[in-house]
């Protein structure tokens, strides 16, 4: 879920590593009942391509960077000003292995941490410095390692000042944990716990940064969307 307005460009990634650009103008305005229309309209995906993430820009300068994490852990930051150029059948945005995928692009200034967290419930907190820059082409190198073959990255955050972080479980289950209770660890390595990872919390399946005075819409895989007010969440430690 993004805000957008209708200056923006939704730089668009798939999961075969490509990006695309789609114009916010021209998309259709829907409610939130409305079932939507295919991307396939606009963007000329192949068979078995998927839409992977999404992210909002205006303008295209050399202090900002592309941070991509994938769901085997890797890690990668490439300048914006390299997505300047577009074409029509989409570019490389970054080179995924056969079994891998993205799950989290962000924009950053060079200078942020990041938070990468596992289906196993743990989470990695490092610094951007960590990893150079690299050019679009690139693979990238590892941010967090998993430890079982089921593992995966779920979601990646890019630290914004001081808040808590919103963990939830695919079972229902959530909680609040503020980020400094998240040490650094140093990218690469497994993280600490961020949640339990039970038998009645199921797996991690997102976490987010937020504060008290933000609500949360959670969405189910069958489509309903329960709202509530971040405040109602208990806050508790890692």
């Amino acid at each position: 879920l993004w805000l957008v307005n209708t200056h923006d460009t939704l730089l668009t990634f798939t999961s075969s590593g490509r990006v695309f650009w789609l114009p916010v103008h021209q998309l259709p305005d829907a409610g939130p009942n409305a079932r939507g229309r295919p991307i396939i309209n606009w963007i000329p995906l192949v068979e078995g391509e998927k839409v992977q993430a999404v992210l909002p820009v205006r303008e295209y300068d050399d202090a900002h960077y592309v941070f991509f994490a994938t769901r085997n852990g890797t890690v990668k930051k490439t300048p914006l000003s390299e997505f300047a150029f577009r074409l029509a059948r989409g570019k490389i945005a970054i080179n995924l292995d056969e079994d891998d995928a993205l799950v989290g692009v962000a924009l950053t200034d060079g200078g942020r941490d990041i938070m990468l967290f596992a289906s196993n419930g743990k989470a990695v907190r490092f610094d951007e410095s960590e990893v150079r820059s690299m050019g679009r082409t690139a693979t990238g190198v590892r941010g967090m390692r998993l430890n079982g073959k089921e593992d995966m990255v779920v979601s990646m955050v890019v630290v914004e000042g001081d808040g808590e972080i919103l963990t939830a479980s695919e079972n229902g289950f959530g909680k609040r944990t503020g980020i400094s209770a998240y040490p650094k660890r140093g990218r690469g390595t497994q993280g600490v716990i961020a949640i339990q990872s039970s038998e009645r919390n199921g797996k991690l399946v997102g976490a987010i940064q937020l504060t008290e005075q933000n609500e949360i819409l959670l969405i189910s895989d069958q489509g309903t969307m329960v709202r509530t007010r971040a405040s109602e969440v208990s806050q508790v430690g890692r």
